[in-house]
Formats: structure tokens, sequence, C-alpha cells
């Protein structure tokens, strides 16, 4: 789910075949559909953002993006142009051809970045604000197997952190938004290496998220059932994970940062709650702080 700028407006896929997103109002006290639910062209779509007046959609399934337009009222046009992944990776039972799972702008907006699990690789994309249209700007190669999943920018907006999914790595990477240019630099693990290579319990990292000062970053792990603590050096190139605590339920899909970076909060799936956790300002060390249940919970946003 995302929330539009305007906070009148909330935006979510439904992960089926075919797919579909949907807009709804967020003018009273329970959200109301905004106009129709949209075909997204594509399967399984499991993450979306806005991006140049559009909606953007990553579709799982079928290894592709989607970009449907946002209307004055704040509802969603048909869906304007559909681009899809080619390619595939080494796991031939996740990876045997391309897999979209995250989708969202750059920081200077004239970016969508799409994170192909199924073809270890990171697509930059213009989008056309005034058409919809979606063209490949360039493609960049992740080391095979690791099955990045998402992707987190620093506030300076020179790095970007990739979050592999089928090896618990952080790879970090240089962006220049004036070229479009993705350059991976090197990888971090974001667990402890005796505990990463456990098998009989393989853990699958689920998001990244990244510091207001970028001072921290945090991933989500799966299977793991926790949330690692990861330093990073003054200039966002380098990290460095520092600890890892528990994630306060099982199977952590989402984790969201309030603007503050005071709170943090994970949606626990499999035991059905959301947990919120107190930042530590010196150390980044999240302290759990309560929990609501949420059946299936699998995305948190603040309005």
């Amino acid at each position: 789910m995302c929330i539009r700028d305007s906070g009148t407006a909330l935006y979510a896929v439904g992960e089926s075949a075919p797919g579909v997103a949907a807009a709804f109002a967020l003018d009273g006290d329970v959200p109301a559909l905004l106009g129709p639910v949209r075909a997204v062209d594509g399967d399984a779509p499991t993450h979306l953002a806005l991006a140049a007046n559009h909606l953007v959609t990553a579709n799982y399934t079928s290894g592709s993006i989607t970009a449907l337009p946002v209307l004055a009222d704040g509802s969603l046009g048909a869906a304007a142009s559909v681009l899809r992944h080619e390619g595939s990776g080494p796991d031939t039972g996740r990876q045997e051809a391309p897999h979209a799972h995250q989708v969202l702008a750059d920081p200077s907006g004239n970016w969508v970045v799409s994170v192909d699990l199924g073809t270890d690789s990171v697509r930059v994309c213009a989008l056309d604000p005034a058409t919809g249209a979606l063209r490949l700007h360039g493609e960049t190669a992740l080391r095979p197997g690791t099955g990045p999943r998402h992707l987190a920018f620093h506030p300076s907006g020179t790095f970007a952190y990739v979050l592999g999914e089928l090896e618990p790595t952080l790879t970090v990477c240089r962006w220049d938004a004036a070229t479009g240019r993705l350059d991976v630099l090197g990888e971090t693990p974001v667990l402890p290496e005796h505990e990463a290579a456990d098998d009989a319990a393989r853990t699958y990292p689920s998001e990244v998220v990244v510091a207001p000062d970028g001072r921290f970053l945090w991933t989500a792990n799966r299977g793991h059932d926790s949330i690692s603590v990861l330093t990073l050096d003054e200039s966002g190139e380098k990290a460095a994970l520092v600890a890892t605590v528990g994630c306060g339920g099982r199977w952590p899909r989402d984790l969201t940062l309030d603007p503050t970076g005071q709170w943090l909060y994970a949606a626990n799936e499999r035991s059905g709650n959301v947990s919120w956790f107190a930042v530590d300002a010196e150390t980044g060390v999240p302290a759990h702080a309560g929990s609501v249940e949420v059946p299936a919970a699998s995305c948190v946003v603040l309005v």
C-alpha cells in the first residue's frame, strides 16, 4: 500500500491473477473505494509506488511493471503501459523467470527503479508523466542467486541498498540520478555468519529501511524472525551489521519507520500482529514497545 502526498488517498494492489489495483478515499472514518478497481495487465502484483502522476505496480508472477494514471480526484485510470522484464537466475525453484518484486521512484523523481528477484537485477526506467509510457533505461546485475527483493535509498540520494531474499545479504550501490546509473560497490551480511548458514532455519529477508539522518539501516528477516541493525558510515558507502533483535512475532513481511526515525513498525504476517519499537538514538537498536493483533499483517503505512 502507499499514500498520496496530500494524504487524501490510499492505494493497494490485489495479489491475484489477473492482478488489480485500487484507490481508496481517506476523508472518512473508514477508507472508501475511489473510482473503479483497475486491471494491471499482469499477475500477482506485490508492490506499488507513486511516480510522475502515475501509480506503478510490480507484478511478481508476470515479471513486469505497470503504470496507471492517477486522476485529479485521486482515482485510477486504465493501465497506460506495461514493461516486461526478461531473464532468469540459478535458483530453478524461484528464478525460472523474471519476478518483479518492488518498484519505486528514485529521490530525484526522474526515474522508476524496479527490483527483480528472478533475474538478480535492478532495472532503471523512464516514465513519461504525460502518457504513462515506460521505457527501459538500464539494468544492473547483482550476484547470481541473491534474489533481490527490495531497495532503499540513502537520504543523500547517492547510494542505494538492495536486500536479497534468497541470501541474507545487503548489496550497496552508488546511485547517479543525473545519468540514471546504478553501480554495485559491495555486499554486507544482514545476519551473523553462523546464523546465516543454519539451513534448519533458513532466512528470507523481506524489507529494508534507512534512517532519515542516514546513520542506520534496518532489515526484516523472515524465518529468523528478527530485525537486523546496520550502521552506515558518514558517506553512506559502508554498512556494518551491529545487532539483531526479535521482531515481536513471526514472519516479519514489512518494516516501516516513522518520519522522525524514533519508531519502527514490523508487520508480522504469520503471528498476525504489528509490533512497534522505540529506536535508540545513539545505537539504532530498536526496543519492543507494544503490539496489536492484525490478522495476516503484511504492510504498515503511516498517515
